[in-house]
């Protein structure tokens, strides 16, 4: 069985294509609270030439899209950091 992480990895990647990836799991910091039992909570930062033009929200949907089927269960929080090849 893959980690939630690795399932990350894995939907992130199959979606975009991805120069640079690191995903971090912070669900221990937030352990009692009410909805870290519906799912954990993580950051990411990626690099992506398909952010290249966009803005923060449309980076952000295009990681909320590709994660979506995670997003019910598996991640309660996500921080992104969502950069082009050139920002990073």
């Amino acid at each position: 069985m893959t980690s939630t992480p690795e399932r990350i990895e894995a939907a992130l990647r199959a979606a975009l294509t991805v120069d640079r990836l690191e995903i971090g799991d912070d669900s221990a910091l937030h352990a009692g609270h009410a909805g870290a039992r519906g799912g954990g909570h993580f950051r990411l930062q990626i690099v992506s030439p398909a952010f290249v033009g966009k803005t923060r929200i449309a980076r952000h949907r295009l990681v909320y899209d590709a994660l979506a089927p995670l997003m019910q269960h598996e991640i309660h929080a996500l921080v992104i950091v969502a950069q082009s090849p050139d920002e990073a």
